[in-house]
């Protein structure tokens, strides 16, 4: 690792020659940028309602390119005009959305609304593709609590590189009847903080080749924020939301800020927590979300920074798995600082999760590029799932490798991680967890409203790597009297990887 990163160094002198060195606490980051961009906030996307009330939005898909802030870098792959990632788009509980993705790239690609209790033909999973040129108008309700969505790619063996690219955004749910006291101004104390690893070639282009990949897949050596190197944000308020959102392939972080000051976690995954908890850092797997409220001080700089994340004590080899600090954001307060109201000591009405309401228990082992000894097959029904009957679901990871696991259709409690009760901050609504080396994570699903016996579901290892080479599984819900039904998946399954 040493000499790769002397080596890419050295072919970056050039293309590089705004960055320098910044310090991160006791250390110091890897191929740390100079702080010198305004931290870009990706656009609200617009919508229309039509005659039948719906509100409709359109993401139009494209390749192109984006300066990172070191001049312009081809490969990349954005929506709506943006050379890099795609707008926010926001709905209110109870909405029915229509969402127009309109396929502009040269090759097929899907759109997957990461969290989104909806029906499996709207999921945007590997079954739902949609070919270069093509338009697909998923339209669903809104039924669920407020949160932090996100939307991504998920081509089955392209999904990693496609969103490595740049292609995904975020989805903000509101509930403004039952919305409490908290910074909601988006863009001005309400922050889209999407945090990925990038690498560049000498010759400045992304670099997403074997050289730099690892077991639990590809590792960069830089790190942007909403699309920029060395990103800094001007706090004008006394308080400031961070939507935090892993959107890279295969690192981990482990949120902190520089000064060691504590914050407060308000959300997860799926929405907000019942009451904030108090602390000093939140780690974050790939694909999964954290809202956090960071108090501030006229005048004053501090830094969010990711330390050394905690994969588990029983990980073994020598290979990297992306363990280096690194700084994220600069926050620059302001002089005068506006107020802010003080983080409600109740934030959401979240029932306990009662282990005694599962009727059912299912196991899954991930093991190498399976789940339970058997790679995806597109046109293989693994599970069935009875509607609106709640089971655990015990997550087991025997390997000495880091592991995930996204279930698709909504949200689901932490019950256990490696026979232990979930910290408070994974209590909360989740639709990701990790699962350390030898350990095994028990989470309570049920899955209600949507039914179909033809049309599935993923789950999946969403260290994307591991998803694109077979790491997944599917499930289908089924109402009284239905049986899983897999001749139609022979009629959509012809664009695997």
């Amino acid at each position: 690792m040493r000499r790769r990163t002397t080596l890419l160094l050295a072919g970056l002198a050039v293309l590089l020659a705004t960055t320098a060195g910044c310090g991160l606490g006791g250390g110091s980051s890897i191929l740390p940028a100079e702080v010198s961009q305004p931290l870009p906030i990706p656009p609200l996307a617009p919508s229309t309602v039509d005659e039948a009330g719906r509100r409709v939005f359109s993401l139009d898909l494209e390749q192109g390119s984006h300066d990172f802030g070191a001049g312009e870098v081809p490969g990349t792959w954005g929506a709506n005009g943006s050379g890099y990632l795609g707008p926010t788009l926001r709905a209110e509980v109870g909405e029915q959305v229509v969402v127009a993705v309109t396929n502009g790239a040269d090759e097929s690609t899907t759109l997957h609304w990461h969290g989104m209790h909806l029906p499996a033909q709207m999921d945007g999973g590997p079954h739902q593709m949609v070919d270069p040129g093509q338009t697909w108008s998923p339209t669903w309700t809104v039924d669920q609590p407020a949160g932090t969505l996100w939307y991504h790619p998920h081509p089955h063996g392209r999904t990693a590189e496609q969103v490595y690219r740049g292609l995904a955004g975020l989805f903000y749910l509101d509930d403004p009847g039952n919305a409490p006291a908290l910074p909601d101004s988006y863009g001005v104390d309400d922050i889209p903080v999407i945090v990925q690893d990038k690498s560049f070639t000498s010759d400045g282009r992304l670099d997403f080749g074997t050289g730099a990949s690892t077991a639990v897949g590809f590792i960069g050596d830089r790190l942007v924020v909403n699309g920029a190197l060395g990103a800094y944000l001007d706090v004008t308020t006394q308080a400031v939301r961070l939507r935090l959102l892993n959107a890279s392939t295969g690192r981990v972080y482990r949120f902190a800020l520089s000064n060691g000051r504590p914050f407060d976690v308000i959300g997860s995954d799926g929405g907000l927590l019942a009451a904030p908890v108090r602390t000093t850092e939140v780690q974050l797997s790939p694909a999964e979300r954290a809202e956090i409220v960071v108090s501030m001080t006229a005048g004053e700089t501090t830094r969010l920074v990711s330390r050394p994340p905690e994969l588990g004590a029983r990980l073994s080899g020598t290979e990297l798995f992306g363990r280096e600090p690194f700084d994220v954001l600069e926050l620059r307060a302001a002089d005068r600082l506006r107020p802010s109201p003080p983080v409600p000591d109740r934030l959401a009405d979240v029932p306990a999760a009662d282990r005694g309401d599962a009727k059912a228990t299912r196991e899954f082992v991930l093991g190498g590029r399976t789940i339970n000894k058997r790679q995806l097959d597109m046109q293989r029904i693994d599970e069935s799932v009875p509607l609106g009957q709640a089971e655990v679901w015990r997550v087991t990871n025997p390997t000495s490798l880091p592991h995930n696991f996204h279930v698709h259709d909504g949200q689901f409690r932490v019950l256990s991680l490696d026979g232990a009760p979930p910290p408070e901050e994974r209590a909360g609504w989740k639709d990701t967890v990790y699962v350390a080396p030898t350990t095994t994570a028990e989470i309570l699903v049920r899955f209600d409203v949507h039914h179909d016996p033809a049309w599935p579901y993923m789950y999946h290892c969403h260290l994307m790597i591991h998803e694109d080479q077979g790491m997944m599984g599917q499930f289908v819900v089924l109402a009284p009297g239905e049986t899983a039904d897999p001749s139609m998946l022979v009629e959509h399954s012809d664009h695997t990887g």
